[in-house]
């Protein structure tokens, strides 16, 4: 996969001059035509998300990249039978949910402790621990490590329907209306669980708030 990947760009373009670029929802289309540089193309868009989205289930980095390559693989073997009644992503992340909370289930007795690396952005700014001077000193840096630490380990913490949609929301950037179609749950319903996520997450991090 990865060799067609990078040819993505070269052979594809979803943009026509003089017309809407596609939604990805006919990509997929084309990709269920047989067009393979499609199929390409959404591995390259989407394949960074996905693997992000399975290291904050997986805790493990190279259990991740293996477990974004069986969803983009489940993606291609599944094609003839795409529809396009709902966006693409919704049909990808419930790939991904699926995979992520059986690796999860069967693995939960083997993560690795959770760790920071000083060079990994921070939970809430983006900002690396790697500061130019003038930035942080060395007792704020450990405070803002000791902070992402803690709320990584209690957003593992959380039941797992909760951990889901609070890693879908904050880190995923995907609305109310996505996730519960994700999770297939009413939007209300969604909005209660990740209302009842966060009410947990404040209470359990105050002296961190």
């Amino acid at each position: 996969m990865a060799a067609t990947t990078t040819q993505a760009s070269a052979t594809f373009s979803p943009v026509v001059a003089g017309s809407e670029p596609p939604s990805d929802a006919q990509i997929m289309l084309r990709v269920k035509a047989g067009d393979q540089s499609a199929f390409d193309y959404l591995v390259e868009k989407y394949r960074r998300p996905i693997v992000s989205f399975m290291y904050r289930m997986a805790r493990n980095a190279a259990a991740a990249e293996d477990l974004a390559q069986e969803v983009f693989l489940r993606v291609y073997r599944s094609r003839e039978n795409y529809e396009a009644s709902a966006k693409f992503t919704t049909w990808l992340y419930r790939i991904a949910t699926n995979l992520a909370v059986n690796y999860a289930r069967d693995t939960r007795y083997e993560r690795p402790e959770v760790t920071v690396s000083l060079d990994e952005p921070d939970e809430e700014t983006g900002a690396t621990f790697e500061l130019p001077d003038g930035g942080l000193n060395a007792e704020q840096l450990m405070v803002r490590r000791e902070r992402m630490l803690a709320i990584r380990r209690k957003v593992e913490a959380l039941p797992e329907q909760q951990r889901l949609a609070v890693i879908m929301h904050k880190y995923q950037q995907m609305d109310y209306k996505q996730i519960s179609e994700v999770l297939k749950r009413s939007e209300s319903a969604t909005k209660s669980l990740l209302f009842r996520a966060y009410e947990t997450l404040r209470e359990q991090l105050k002296e961190y708030l």
